[in-house]
């Protein structure tokens, strides 16, 4: 199939997608989510871009989601730490990206080693770079305004400001590739090497060159990156560089080189974001997205092969076929109607502890005959967290109820919610307090650290050594219970040393393994305290496996998770609040004030089964934790 016919193949299964969405997706065919669309594509896009000339020679590009979070992290510091003006910051950023992208080409056209090898190599250099100057853990905020509006603004209120970065990469992308002298001579190089120097062809120039965009691309998607979440990471374009692979393999350039073109391209992103934002608008699974671009994928190269061999019945079928799986999951995964939509948010929806507070949350929305979407990342991820609820906002949702991963990058997009009418609360992980009308409080923090610490004293006989597996370095809930722990420790028990803190990133297997060097760096250590749910059963089977029988594990935890552990002895104490009732009531607070029964100044709030709740200032308390020992951790199933 010649090149015209795969984009229109292509297009007519982008249409496919359209007329699906329009159906099932509320406020999808709308010139508001047109834009809003144009957004969420725009630092996949400048990458994708990029990365079409990058292909067509030949090449890979493995690292440009590493740039961008080098470039990120970059730019916060230049602009917070160093203190140079923020048009400087931007300028030596982009200087910054022009060297990573100028070592990929001086090694791979100088020193002709594979562009997989290589990327694969700066794609580890830059995201460890990225690491090592904000330790994981530290976050840039706090952005002046005028730079936000290169993320957040509207042109004439309608048009994203981004949009300008996306067309001018287009034309600056397309004029090179398929109007210059330079883009017939990548075209040469994709066709054959040997072949293009025996035409005279500069060729270390012309690949050097390729890679050279592709980390100014880099460089240019994390500033727009930055500016829209407000936030400088160092996790920033974590995946992007799979997704960027994707839409230009869909559009149609040969992973081999040789062919391929930026309006491909561009039909392959538009392909892979409206799908995104229809599964969003239609309340389906955000995970669904990966699994139907890749049977979007899959499609689109049947198709292609099916054209070529002249099977264009097969081709038809294969398109009808693709059609009918879609209006499946819709009919499988369509939200059920209430008098009231409600966007409910956990950080990671795979997680143990979220996974049990999601039983909560539907046995509320079932008794308050609400129509409840629960919806996330599945991972630690702060953009995926904003991108969810920019498509809540689209969809007009009544509430929205989100455990916050990152407060300072997710609380413009919730003021952007409240502007529009939605009513919003946090639960388990507050935002910044003008972000949300209600934090819906598990347990005081202070509450939290107290009991964890008076824990570890009691297990320690109030002396030792004792070290912290936190869930994310970064994780705003949890630094504050540390801060109380710290303090609870110098107030009350000066006996007592906590040698580190240690992240999980809430992984039960990295906490095992944290454990193990724990264990071995600090042989005099007495006892770990995990505070994510899968750091603790992760540390009991790290000491478990030990044999250190001097050794306990207490932390926040689900029961369930962790019996085996405490009626073995490796674990001592879990402390926790009831998951349950925390999701329930993650529905309830929200529903009321949706309905008008929750009002600012309330003291208290009748919550279903769980009787009246206290309301302080703005935080709607859940109640004292609770500790689960070995003699009534078996009263418990959650």
């Amino acid at each position: 199939m010649t090149k015209g016919k795969q984009e229109i193949v292509l297009a007519v299964l982008i249409a496919c997608e359209i007329a699906l969405f329009s159906v099932t997706g509320q406020n999808f065919f709308s010139l508001g989510n047109f834009f809003e669309c144009i957004r969420l594509g725009v630092e996949i896009g400048l990458l994708s871009l990029a990365l079409t000339p990058v292909i067509v020679t030949g090449g890979i590009d493995l690292s440009v989601g590493s740039m961008m979070g080098l470039c990120a992290v970059s730019f916060g510091w230049l602009w917070h730490d160093a203190g140079i003006p923020i048009g400087v910051a931007v300028l030596l950023t982009l200087v910054i990206s022009l060297l990573g992208g100028a070592l990929n080409g001086a090694l791979i056209a100088r020193l002709n080693v594979s562009p997989l090898i290589v990327t694969l190599g700066t794609y580890s250099l830059f995201r460890g770079l990225a690491e090592g100057i904000t330790m994981g853990a530290k976050n840039y905020s706090g952005f002046p305004g005028g730079f936000l509006f290169l993320g957040q603004g509207y042109l004439g209120g309608v048009v994203p400001t981004q949009t300008v970065f996306l067309v001018a990469a287009v034309v600056g992308f397309w004029l090179l590739l398929h109007r210059s002298v330079v883009g017939r001579a990548l075209y040469a190089i994709g066709h054959g090497l040997e072949g293009a120097r025996y035409a005279a062809i500069p060729v270390k120039r012309r690949i050097g060159l390729v890679y050279l965009l592709s980390g100014l691309a880099s460089g240019v998607a994390a500033i727009v990156y930055v500016a829209h979440l407000g936030q400088a990471k160092s996790d920033a374009g974590t995946g992007y560089e799979l997704i960027a692979i994707t839409a230009v393999v869909l559009g149609g350039t040969s992973i081999f080189g040789g062919s391929g073109s930026i309006g491909g391209t561009l039909l392959g992103l538009v392909a892979i974001v409206v799908l995104q934002n229809g599964l969003r608008l239609s309340g389906w699974p955000a995970e669904l997205a990966g699994i139907l671009t890749g049977v979007l994928l899959a499609v689109t190269i049947a198709l292609e092969r099916a054209g070529r061999k002249g099977r264009w019945t097969m081709a038809a079928i294969a398109a009808a076929g693709a059609v009918v799986l879609g209006f499946s999951v819709a009919a499988g995964h369509a939200g059920g109607a209430g008098t009231i939509t409600i966007g409910v948010m956990p950080k990671a929806k795979g997680d143990p502890y979220f996974i049990s507070c999601r039983v909560g949350a539907e046995e509320a929305a079932k008794q308050l005959h609400v129509n409840l979407i629960w919806d996330g990342p599945t991972g630690l991820d702060a953009a995926k967290q904003n991108e969810v609820i920019e498509g809540w906002i689209t969809r007009h949702v009544d509430a929205i109820s989100v455990s916050v991963e990152n407060a300072a990058g997710i609380s413009t997009v919730l003021r952007k919610a409240r502007a529009q009418g939605i009513k919003v609360t946090t639960w388990d992980a507050d935002a910044e307090a003008d972000a949300r009308d209600y934090f819906i409080n598990q347990a005081t923090p202070q509450a939290i650290g107290n009991t964890l610490i008076d824990e570890t004293a009691r297990v320690m006989h109030g002396s030792g050594e004792f070290a912290i597996i936190t869930g994310a370095l970064s994780a705003a809930n949890q630094n504050i219970w540390i801060s109380f722990m710290r303090q609870r420790v110098k107030e009350k028990y000066p006996g007592l040393e906590l040698v580190t803190v240690r992240p999980s990133d809430d992984d039960r297997d990295k906490a095992f393994e944290e454990t193990q060097t724990l264990l071995k760096v600090y042989p005099n250590i007495k006892t770990i305290v995990g505070i994510s749910a899968p750091a603790v059963p992760g540390a009991g089977e790290a000491v478990k496996q030990s044999g250190r029988e001097d050794v306990q594990v207490i932390g926040l935890s689900l029961p369930n998770l962790c019996k085996p552990y405490v009626h073995g002895g490796s674990i001592e104490a879990v402390v926790l609040w009831n998951t349950k009732d925390l999701g329930y009531l993650a529905v309830w607070a929200p529903a009321a004030l949706a309905r008008g029964t929750l009002r600012a100044g309330q003291s208290t709030l009748k919550a279903g089964r769980l009787g009246v709740v206290k309301i302080e200032g703005d935080q709607i308390i859940l109640g004292a934790p609770v500790i689960f020992r070995k003699d009534n951790i078996d009263r418990f199933n959650f």
